[in-house]
């Protein structure tokens, strides 16, 4: 049998932990609190597992001990994810949006030809689904 991974929680954590399961849009930080509240409460953590609903003992354990470690110098934000995750954009919205809203406009018959046209400027590959996502992206910008 392994070691008990244990962590006491002050009512002030506990309450800032509950205020965030409550209020916290992201639905990965609530997770990440409530894994935290339940291995408080003594729970297995597979019984967490169970609850939250995802698969990995490992990942709440790891979101544990970051917790424990990280809290009393950055608070909640230990939770977040660290900057740099996920997929890179394809497209840089300061740097290249002029010259793609140009071109689309030149050749606003068909996006296909477009595509083609960037791909050559730029010097990328991109399928028409990311080019019309990029281009969603930047009316909702300007609608702002």
């Amino acid at each position: 049998m392994g070691r008990v991974l244990d962590i006491i929680l002050t009512t002030e954590q506990v309450r800032e932990l509950e205020e965030e399961i409550k209020h916290n849009s992201n639905h990965v930080i609530r997770q990440r609190c409530q894994m935290i509240l339940l291995k408080s409460k003594s729970c297995k953590t597979s019984l967490i597992c169970e609850i939250i609903g995802i698969k990995s003992q490992n990942q709440v354990n790891t979101w544990i001990k970051a917790y424990k470690n990280m809290y009393v110098k950055v608070g909640l934000s230990c939770l977040k994810n660290a900057e740099g995750q996920g997929r890179k954009p394809i497209f840089d919205s300061q740097t290249e949006a002029a010259l793609i809203q140009t071109i689309v406009r030149q050749e606003r018959q068909k996006l296909a030809n477009a595509k083609v046209i960037l791909e050559k400027e730029l010097n990328k590959t991109f399928t028409t689904k990311t080019l019309k996502n990029f281009l969603k992206s930047l009316a909702g910008d300007t609608n702002q």
